[in-house]
């Protein structure tokens, strides 16, 4: 590896459960002699990319890092980075792909990519969805607390569809699923005919939330289909909520670990 390519691996080591390293630790993760990687971890900390641990042997992610990470996650913003995954899985699975917010009780699409097969859905920006009665909406509904979405609908609503929410506490347990989940889904709610499945991720600095949301015929879905688009959209989520410190993530990523 050149040294470039060695200074990246370390500081791939770093991560949320190990925000500390000693130069033994990183020898054995990378498999290189105890000497190389001294004198590397010592190159690292004069340059600002890592710093000591007071008078310890433990080295850390310096300024210059901490500083770089600060301006990326300033400057892109939590759109930017859900439009362009959502756009990626769009072009693996060829259905048509959405960025939402939330306003209140209801979704309004922000960006929009156009799916690339023969039969596909087509519902432009702008137009805004009952929360509760579609899978964006939900995926963001299920950020708040259940007290939360109950002052959001204080009024009984009229179902959009037989397979909708009938009632606030319908959507309260569905809501409990997509938390437990990862992502909601719907069939046949507020579009006849489209099923959707959706997630959400949020900026903790900002207060921003969108919803990732990939929208498709039901028709021409199987059910080994369905779960590819899934398993795309949480992996994203994943990305995008890393990079945005989102602690709803964290919290479902020790949820999933508990319940495996």
């Amino acid at each position: 590896m050149t040294t470039l390519e060695s200074a990246a691996a370390v500081l791939r080591c770093f991560s949320a459960s190990r925000t500390e390293i000693t130069v033994t630790e990183a020898a054995s993760l990378l498999s290189l002699p105890k000497s190389n990687i001294s004198r590397l971890l010592r190159s690292m900390r004069d340059a600002g990319l890592l710093e000591t641990v007071g008078e310890t042997k433990r080295y850390r992610p310096g300024p210059l890092i901490l500083g770089v990470g600060h301006l990326f996650r300033t400057t892109s913003s939590l759109v930017g980075r859900a439009d362009a995954v959502v756009g990626r899985i769009v072009a693996a699975v060829g259905h048509t792909g959405y960025v939402s917010i939330r306003d209140g009780g209801e979704v309004t699409g922000l960006t929009y990519h156009p799916g690339t097969n023969v039969l596909r859905v087509a519902t432009p920006v702008g137009r805004p969805l009952a929360a509760h009665s579609s899978a964006t909406g939900r995926s963001l509904l299920a950020r708040l607390s259940d007290e939360q979405v109950r002052e959001l609908f204080p009024e009984p609503w009229q179902p959009v569809s037989p397979t909708a929410p009938q009632t606030l506490d319908e959507l309260l347990e569905r809501l409990q699923t997509v938390r437990r989940l990862g992502f909601a889904e719907s069939h046949d709610e507020a579009n006849r005919g489209v099923g959707a499945v959706a997630t959400a991720v949020g900026s903790p600095e900002t207060g921003e939330a969108v919803s990732l949301c990939i929208a498709y015929p039901i028709s021409t879905v199987t059910a080994e289909e369905r779960e590819d688009i899934i398993a795309r959209l949480l992996a994203a989520a994943r990305e995008v909520a890393a990079l945005a410190c989102d602690p709803h993530w964290t919290n479902q990523a020790e949820i999933s670990a508990s319940a495996a």
